[in-house]
Formats: C-alpha cells, structure tokens, sequence
C-alpha cells in the first residue's frame, strides 16, 4: 500500500524563502523612517508638556535639545507648527519620506502629528 507524501516540495519552500526575503529586505529600509516618525512624536509631546508661558523661540530650542538626544533629522526646529487651542500650546509636524526600493521604485510616506489630544492617535 503507497502511503501518502506530507509535507513541501521544493518549490514552496523557494517561494516561501523569495516572499520571506521580501519582507525581510522592505522591513529593513521602512522601518528606520518609522521608528524616526515616532521618536518626533514622542518629542513633541515632551515639548509641548515643558512649554507652558515660553515663547515660539523658546518652544524650538527645548524641541531641539531633545532632537539632538534622540538623533532626529527629518524634522527641524524651523519645521514645527506652534499654535495655542483653548490655552494649551499645541506643537504639529508633517512631512513626507521618500525611500528608495530598488532601481527606479520608491515608497512615498507621508508622515504628520500634533500634541493636541484629539490627534494623538497620530497618521503616517
């Protein structure tokens, strides 16, 4: 009696391997941007927490000693929209990043977050 064969042939397991280094490969070059994105973010809500009573200029310069600590290089103390809502000073980012895939494919992402509390769900 011919028993049944179980398990993958060689070619599942070539395309699993392509798919998986795919993946792999996409992860590498997106996650760097995605791990920036939230780094500012956490900046900001530090910011805008220390930013009672302090001027525009003042609010750019705690910004930037904390982009300095954290390493962040997308978003400038010049890029930041500082506004007052309801007495609470409300600090917003956007801008896009563009990561290059391979040959002429790139990934446009556009990244943008406030420190008010209704956008602290922030958006990429």
């Amino acid at each position: 009696m011919i028993e049944k064969q179980r398990g993958l042939s060689l070619t599942a397991m070539l395309f699993g391997g392509l798919l998986l280094g795919i993946v792999a490969v996409l992860a590498s070059k997106i996650l760097p941007d995605v791990i920036e994105y939230y780094k500012i973010r956490k900046c900001i809500a530090s910011t805008a927490t220390n930013a009672g009573g302090k001027s525009v200029a003042e609010i750019r310069l705690i910004y930037s000693k904390y982009a300095e600590v954290d390493h962040i290089k997308s978003v400038e103390p010049e890029d930041l929209g500082i506004t007052t809502e309801n007495g609470e000073v409300v600090i917003s980012f956007a801008y896009e990043k563009r990561i290059s895939l391979f040959s002429t494919v790139s990934l446009l992402i556009d990244f943008h977050a406030s420190s008010a509390a209704k956008d602290r769900s922030g958006g990429i």
